[in-house]
């Protein structure tokens, strides 16, 4: 979508007009906008709050120890610990997994804190995109039932079942059913699966239409947001954490309910009532050191200092932008300047000597973000940079001037690498700098749920609904008993099938590279055109030297898929593994298991024989020649005479 500028007026009465309403209406949200990339091959923000777009911005895409991460000490509650997929440069959002249904379905739900509802695509949706999950099916859940109208709830025409209806502004929509069902938070949850009430889209258009994930997982506050329903249900703590992983690498954790806070991260007061959305209480920003000559109060302007998930950059208002940009030029005057990646838009870019992103810190200078206090929260070059998609080794600021418009705006740059703990029942967002993506296996704890084999059938879960039985890290159900002959993995890309088709053998190489297998392992079986993307269809197979794959191998080889640990090159854009299945290995009679012994023995023994052969002709050849008999007055070569 171009970012074209929308009139301020027509913007502010809009969102007055979507805040009274979602007052008014329980069932309303305070969801953001859904854009689509602006330019080929760009990462894009996906997802955006009802804020007017700024004119001149892309609209694309510290150590610290590590802790082990228990249920909240001071509670009873459990928690459920999630896995965090996707990433926010390449797709602009981040997934999780949900199973809804008995026997549990799959889905893969963008978390969104602006939304309040959790939706997905329904089987009855005649007006559903194609998504990376198969539409919930009602009737084949044995736990479904529809929530019927009542006085709490906007009726369907014929006043039987409750309804939603969610208008984003730049028109994309969702609407369907209620219904209520058993929901589960995957294998890693301390959390027993629990019937909550979702959203069955009937009816989607624009961008939630075309994008990849199934739906939207409501994380904001409202009476049919998932964590509002858990913690009336009385089965988690309020609160929630989120972790987004870096600038170089996707993925992350989610925590449903509380944490034990480490003891060094930094709060800020988060007032409940001072807007739909979560806000913090910023006083100051400091560029290397030194402070921003602002007014506290530009960062409380209209709705406040505002930290959303699914924003992908953060907007800060004119005068905060214009005092942040000065600071960066002052410190950056060694770097040489470049254009955006999109020549439409003024983006701010430098170039520099390398493309290491742990490499930024010794180039950019660090920021600070001053909350009520005196609590420092320190950014590094990650938390408001992006890579530049065309000049390798530059880099562009992603704080971006929100127009006219008084609200900060925070998204999901700010807080890469960074625990953020939505404490609503104290009224504070915590902070924690951490490596996002390593943080998962610290969330690891003794005698969490395992996994069982995903009763769908189709052997391409990357989790499974939770279960009682004790267990470990994710698993994957490979038939023990049996040496694998072959694994088939099905992937989807969102790379275009005519700019990927040329590069399919550079692909081959990075996936054999990446699941560290021979480039002879890796077979092509099938590549189609899949909407705006591409389908392709692997073949690992076992390497010249054994006849199987291990149990080991196999495993490590989905699960580096399956949990997005595979990292393409960005020109290859974003991936996701379908599905997955692994065949036997066939038996094999003697002669198959010992054919190249069976011909190199043959070879040699043809080789020795023909070198015995010869060396014995040439000897008799010899021979005749010395003692060949000559009678009397035979002709013979004249010899030369020599001296006495």
């Amino acid at each position: 979508m171009a970012r074209a500028p929308v009139n301020i007026a027509v913007g502010t009465v809009g969102f007055f007009l979507f805040f009274v309403l979602s007052q008014s209406n329980p069932y309303s949200s305070s969801s953001p906008l859904i854009l689509p990339p602006p330019y080929h091959g760009a990462p894009s923000a996906v997802i955006l709050p009802l804020y007017p777009s700024p004119k001149n911005s892309s609209r694309t895409f510290s150590n610290s120890p590590r802790y082990l991460l228990r249920s909240d000490p001071h509670s009873s509650h459990p928690n459920a610990r999630m896995r965090l997929y996707d990433d926010l440069v390449l797709n602009g959002y981040y997934t999780t997994r949900l199973w809804i249904g008995t026997p549990p379905q799959q889905f893969a739900l963008i978390v969104d804190t602006g939304s309040t509802v959790t939706y997905v695509p329904c089987a009855t949706c005649e007006q559903c995109g194609r998504h990376q999950d198969p539409k919930f099916q009602p009737d084949l859940s044995s736990t479904y039932q529809p929530v019927k109208c009542n006085l709490d709830c906007n009726c369907d025409t014929d006043r039987v079942q409750c309804i939603y209806e969610r208008q984003y502004a730049e028109m994309s929509s969702s609407s369907g059913v209620l219904g209520e069902d058993v929901m589960s938070f995957g294998n890693q949850s301390e959390l027993v699966p629990q019937r909550v009430v979702f959203g069955c889209e009937n009816e989607e258009t624009g961008d939630l239409y075309s994008q990849h994930a199934d739906g939207i997982m409501g994380l904001g506050r409202g009476d049919h947001s998932v964590v509002d329903q858990l913690v009336e249900k009385g089965v988690i703590s309020d609160s929630f954490s989120l972790c987004y992983g870096g600038m170089d690498i996707g993925g992350g954790a989610m925590v449903l309910g509380g944490i034990s806070a480490p003891s060094d991260m930094v709060f800020s007061y988060s007032d409940p009532v001072r807007s739909p959305y979560y806000n913090i209480d910023l006083k100051e920003i400091h560029v290397a050191g030194k402070q921003l000559r602002l007014n506290p109060s530009v960062f409380d302007g209209k709705y406040g200092t505002v930290l959303d998930s699914g924003t992908t950059y953060a907007y800060l208002p004119e005068a905060a932008f214009l005092a942040f940009k000065e600071a960066i030029f002052k410190e950056l005057t060694s770097l040489k300047q470049v254009r955006g990646p999109d020549p439409n838009y003024n983006d701010i870019c430098f170039s520099t000597a390398s493309s290491d992103v742990s490499e930024l810190s010794k180039t950019f200078p660090t920021v600070e973000m001053v909350f009520g206090h005196q609590q420092k929260l320190s950014l590094s070059p990650e938390n408001y940079l992006f890579q530049h998609s065309k000049i390798h080794g530059a880099y562009c600021l992603g704080i971006f001037q929100n127009e006219k418009d008084p609200t900060t705006l925070l998204g999901g740059i700010i807080v890469r690498n960074t625990l953020v703990t939505y404490d609503r029942g104290h009224s504070k967002i915590g902070f924690w700098k951490t490596n996002c993506s390593e943080l998962w296996e610290s969330l690891h704890m003794p005698g969490a749920p395992s996994p069982s084999p995903s009763s769908r059938g189709k052997g391409n879960s990357t989790e499974s609904p939770t279960t009682s039985a004790p267990g470990g890290s994710p698993h994957y159900d490979l038939p023990e008993e049996t040496q694998i002959g072959k694994i088939t993995l099905d992937m989807s890309l969102s790379t275009n099938y005519s700019y990927l088709k040329p590069q399919l053998n550079k692909l081959t190489e990075v996936i054999a590279k990446e699941l560290d297998v021979n480039a002879s392992q890796v077979n092509l079986l099938n590549f189609t055109s899949e909407g705006t993307g591409s389908l392709v269809r692997w073949a690992i197979t076992p390497s010249r030297s054994s006849t199987y794959i291990s149990h080991e191998s196999a495993t490590n080889i989905i699960s580096r898929l399956a949990e997005h640990r595979v990292r393409l090159p960005d020109t290859f854009g974003s991936y996701q593994l379908v599905q997955w299945k692994v065949e036997p290995s066939m038996k094999r009679t003697w002669w198959q298991r010992n054919y190249t012994a069976v011909v190199v023995v043959v070879i040699v023994m043809i080789v020795v024989g023909l070198s015995v052969y010869g060396v014995r002709g040439m000897w008799r050849h010899r021979q005749q020649m010395v003692n060949t008999y000559k009678p009397v007055g035979a002709a013979v070569p004249e010899q030369e005479l020599q001296p006495l």
